[in-house]
């Protein structure tokens, strides 16, 4: 099924927009990511995928290739390469600077907890991602935590407005790309499945895991932060995180999954 004509901006997360919009007032920074670090860095990861990783395919691990492929065709995306890779921090991300190799990499700890509408649900959470054209500000932050501890004092001084910045706009960022998710699988339990698996799941535990019982403790989370003390400490939790909390992801993409701009992108459907 394919959600013609779907943008990027049909999902995209109203903080991610805010986000995005405030990153791009920054004079010259997204040309200077893709023009300084864009080739070198894609090459680089380029090389070490194919060296070090497997490389999915119609004859290398079918079945994920399908699942890319179908949510590819929904989200109206052409596909990237997929790579798995060996690691045991169950983990997926993807890179694309400069658009000639856009690739994702899903680590073989996470598939051994997933079923396989989740594992389409992490691609197409990846996917999104490249929808979104995401890539450039996610080098620059990851390069920016990276460096952190590299650089004299004072540069630290001088880059940790830039970094509070991009790390606010990953967070944001991250929950667009759980909508790209409930879009390519249109199943918010899988959705939802993925963020608790992730939080305390194991393959032992995995079938004993309850979706609702999540989104309950979802709720619990949001009642918590009602008192002035509560929405401090969630503030001061969250500051330093590259991804919303995953109880905070399962009620945003719950609440989206009855909205009605859900349903309208849906009747796209050819």
């Amino acid at each position: 099924m394919q959600l013609l004509g779907l943008k990027a901006d049909d999902f995209r997360h109203p903080l991610d927009r805010e986000s995005t919009r405030a990153l791009k007032q920054i004079p010259g920074l997204d040309l200077m990511v893709r023009s300084v670090l864009g080739s070198v860095a894609e090459e680089f990861m380029y090389l070490d995928n194919i060296a070090s990783s497997v490389k999915v395919g119609p004859d290398q691990l079918p079945d994920i290739d399908r699942l890319n492929k179908e949510a590819c065709a929904t989200l109206d995306l052409e596909p990237p390469e997929v790579y798995v890779r060996q690691h045991p921090m169950p983990n997926a991300y993807t890179f694309a600077m400069r658009g000639q190799h856009p690739f994702i990499v899903l680590h073989t700890s996470l598939i051994d907890l997933l079923e396989p509408t989740e594992i389409q649900a992490v691609i197409a959470h990846e996917l999104g991602h490249l929808k979104c054209e995401h890539g450039v500000y996610l080098t620059l932050a990851n390069l920016m935590v990276l460096a952190a501890s590299q650089v004299p004092a004072w540069g630290r001084w001088m880059a940790e407005g830039l970094q509070d910045r991009l790390m606010e706009w990953v967070r944001c960022a991250e929950l667009t790309c759980d909508r790209a998710a409930l879009l390519a699988t249109q199943n918010p339990t899988a959705v939802v499945s993925v963020l608790m698996k992730l939080a305390g799941g194991s393959p032992i535990l995995a079938k004993q895991l309850n979706p609702a019982a999540f989104l309950q403790q979802a709720r619990d989370y949001d009642a918590a932060g009602q008192t002035q003390t509560g929405a401090l400490l969630k503030q001061m939790k969250t500051a330093g995180l590259t991804h919303p909390v995953p109880v905070l992801r399962a009620k945003e993409i719950d609440c989206w999954a009855h909205s009605r701009t859900y349903q309208k992108i849906l009747k796209r459907a050819s």
